[in-house]
């Protein structure tokens, strides 16, 4: 069985959003290990310089790589990435468990990740080039890796 581990910057705040993810968490139990490895993010002052968000978006993304390991696939979500549809995004799912039993997807923090994290990550991908809330694009991320799963076994669910 695959290990899906979710790295991400920051805790879920509102109630709903812990609810969605603890519902595709139980869901995704029968087809992956899910590990959520949720980082402490660093407050940003108001008014913040672009130096005081460098230093921010550093120290989280040191935080990210720490949790990355050079045998799992790395994936890191951003605006700079590949858009992918559901029945793709299944298919590379269902190609990187064949040759890896690891896969970790990356969300940064509001101020997004530097350099360091894309690099050390073998791909990036691209769920909008809207802009969204880290923690509404965890319950995104979620959903679409059981829709994957669901594709991938011939189940119904997507359509």
């Amino acid at each position: 069985m695959v290990r899906i581990n979710i790295v991400c910057v920051g805790k879920i705040k509102e109630q709903y959003l812990r609810d969605a993810v603890n519902e595709y968490s139980k869901r995704l139990s029968r087809y992956c290990t899910l590990n959520i490895i949720e980082l402490p993010d660093k407050k940003i002052p108001d008014k913040a310089s672009n130096s005081i968000e460098s230093q921010i978006i550093d120290a989280e993304s040191h935080d990210i790589i720490t949790h990355l390991s050079n045998d799992a696939y790395n994936v890191c979500l951003d605006l700079k990435g590949k858009e992918l549809n559901s029945i793709d995004f299944a298919k590379k799912i269902n190609d990187i468990q064949l040759v890896n039993s690891t896969i970790n997807f990356v969300i940064g923090g509001s101020l997004g990740f530097n350099d360091e994290v894309r690099t050390t990550c073998r791909e990036s991908i691209c769920f909008s080039k809207m802009t969204f809330p880290h923690q509404l694009i965890r319950v995104f991320l979620l959903e679409q890796i059981y829709r994957a799963f669901k594709i991938n076994n011939g189940e119904t669910y997507h359509k």
